[in-house]
């Protein structure tokens, strides 16, 4: 070969690299996310990594990474075309998922053009999901890289991406790498498909207890909880009440998590009955220094423990309101069962229904964190007569509200129980929510010194009577602070029918309807009960009286209406 020849080759080597489009230099990319302009750093900023034709794409947040929190990285191999999610999690395992360049949603290139950090760039186009995405990319300059494994550009490095024209993910600076050089995991852990690579991380955000896991719920036998003062009993057992229609446990909840939202989740299907029943899932109130009786004791010794409200119709109410020294317990979550869902889904057939397996509800119950930490006595009440009854799972899930470190204290938050006439122990002799036949229901109580924005969390349901009963007849709820209407609501439930899936056993009549179908007060046969919440803006520290007042409808023959409230004072101070 002559020696022009081998000048030849020389620099055909030297250019190679470039001409097949490997990286020019190992770089270091840092992005920022902008929300309709502004700055997010909320969501932190993506790091892109390059090494040759392997990228690492990491997220640094703001502040650092709250403990335990799972440390996601994504890596692609221009070489091969691959990506890969993976994931190290809370639990110490790793999850990967692993993508084809090829699966990726393709870009669609424009004529449209700028200049961002001093580097060409064209923007190209796609849609993914309803969303309209542009992605601005270099071309064939030996630099690639994405801040997001499932836009990339092959041959170029992406430097902006806006989604919806509201949403962007923008470089602001590119410099020569500096850190350990980028090379691919030696071992990925469980490769997983993207579905369950996505739960498994979000998942490992979350900390779920488990309550109860397929506890029935009937009327049978009771058993009696341990003594408080045992030693076990932070770790007790199920035990049974009111002729075994309430369930009880002592759990541990976290202690740390006061910036999380807390969500409470209720699977139940029928075990034998096929009605629509009353249900709660409800918290006792730790005893206060100076509390004579708590919920507990009249779980252990019966309701004529309880305070009681004597009612100008001549009956009395047990354990309703709280006092000086007692208060009432704390419903999570109210709900309906449906008629008879799994038991009786094989035993009824409705052309063109497929009965659902179980009924779902669930409950946001964040204002009502201060209840929901430690040790706590967390119940669940279905009322009824049946041998079989139901089956209940119940999981409280708290769900951080921030990826990283918290850099100052939450807000510290107050719940103070104030009445409840939802008869949890109903099968043992609590007398039914008919108090507001010639009385309102009162209460007083007070407000801590430095409460703001107090809420009244109002839980509110009417039941009973036959055609003319206040289940099926809208009712003005009034709620009355010190005198004067803070509320004026009446709960009513007109998408009934959206839950005939749930209603095997639900009667069906000459007109095509069912009986779950019908519009109700403020509840659905397999729907759980929204909480309203009422601001009390004005409230100030001290001492106040509530009231709620519902015109209560007249008995027909054997049967009658009553009302089921419950309400929680909440705010921070």
């Amino acid at each position: 070969m002559t020696h022009r020849g081998s000048v030849l080759v020389a620099l055909a080597l030297t250019l190679l690299p470039v001409l097949s489009g490997a990286a020019s230099a190992d770089l270091r990319v840092v992005y920022g996310i902008l929300v309709n302009g502004q700055a997010a750093p909320e969501e932190g900023r993506p790091v892109v990594e390059t090494a040759g034709g392997v990228v690492r794409v990491s997220n640094e947040p703001a502040a650092g990474w709250r403990d335990g929190a799972p440390r996601e990285t994504s890596y692609l191999d221009y070489g091969t075309g691959r990506t890969w999610q993976t994931a190290l999690l809370k639990d110490g395992t790793r999850c990967t998922v692993e993508t084809a360049f090829a699966a990726l949603t393709p870009l669609t290139p424009t004529d449209e053009t700028a200049t961002i950090l001093g580097r060409a760039c064209r923007k190209s186009t796609c849609e993914i999901r309803s969303n309209r995405i542009e992605v601005w990319h270099t071309e064939g300059d030996g630099e690639r890289g994405t801040p997001t494994t499932n836009l990339v550009a092959p041959q170029g490095l992406v430097l902006r991406i806006v989604r919806n024209g509201n949403y962007e993910i923008v470089a602001q600076s590119i410099e020569p790498a500096t850190g350990e050089p980028v090379r691919l995991p030696a071992a990925w852990g469980d490769l997983v498909d993207l579905p369950a690579y996505r739960a498994r991380v979000a998942g490992s955000w979350v900390t779920a207890v488990p309550v109860f896991e397929g506890e029935t719920i009937n009327f049978g036998a009771e058993i009696p909880p341990p003594a408080a003062d045992d030693p076990a009993a932070a770790r007790s057992p199920v035990t049974r009440h009111a002729g075994g229609t309430v369930i009880l446990r002592r759990v541990r909840l976290p202690q740390d998590l006061d910036d999380a939202t807390i969500i409470a989740e209720l699977v139940q299907y029928s075990r034998g009955d096929a009605y629509d029943r009353t249900g709660s899932v409800f918290v006792v109130p730790a005893a206060r220094d100076g509390d004579r009786t708590t919920f507990l004791d009249a779980l252990r010794r019966g309701v004529e423990v309880l305070p009681t409200v004597a009612g100008r119709d001549g009956r009395t109410y047990q354990g309703i309101v709280a006092t000086g020294d007692y208060q009432p317990p704390v419903e999570l979550l109210r709900f309906i069962t449906p008629f008879g869902v799994r038991h009786f889904n094989d035993q009824v057939t409705v052309r063109g229904i497929a009965w659902e397996d179980s009924a779902v509800y669930r409950a946001d119950v964040t204002e009502l964190a201060p209840l929901l930490r430690g040790d706590a006595w967390i119940g669940v009440f279905i009322g009824n007569y049946d041998q079989g009854g139901h089956a209940v799972s119940l999981t409280l899930r708290y769900h951080p509200n921030r990826r990283e470190a918290a850099d100052g204290p939450a807000p510290e938050r107050f719940a103070l129980p104030l009445f409840n006439t939802c008869n949890v122990l109903e099968m043992a002799g609590q007398e039914y929510g008919r108090i507001f036949a010639a009385d309102s229901l009162t209460v007083d109580f007070e407000v801590p010194d430095g409460a703001r924005d107090c809420v009244l969390r109002f839980i509110t349901t009417g039941h009973g009577g036959w055609e003319n009963g206040d289940e099926f007849v809208p009712k003005v709820n009034e709620i009355l602070v010190d005198g004067r209407t803070a509320a004026r609501l009446v709960p009513w439930r007109s998408d009934c029918g959206a839950y005939r899936r749930l209603n095997p056993a639900s009667g069906n009549f000459w007109n095509g309807m069912s009986s779950s179908d019908f519009s109700r007060s403020g509840w659905c046969p397999g729907a759980a009960v929204s909480a309203v919440p009422v601001p009390l803006p004005g409230l100030t520290p001290g001492r106040h009286t509530v009231r709620v007042a519902i015109p209560l409808g007249e008995p027909e023959g054997d049967s009658f209406s009553a009302w089921n409230v419950s309400g929680v004072l909440v705010g921070e101070r």
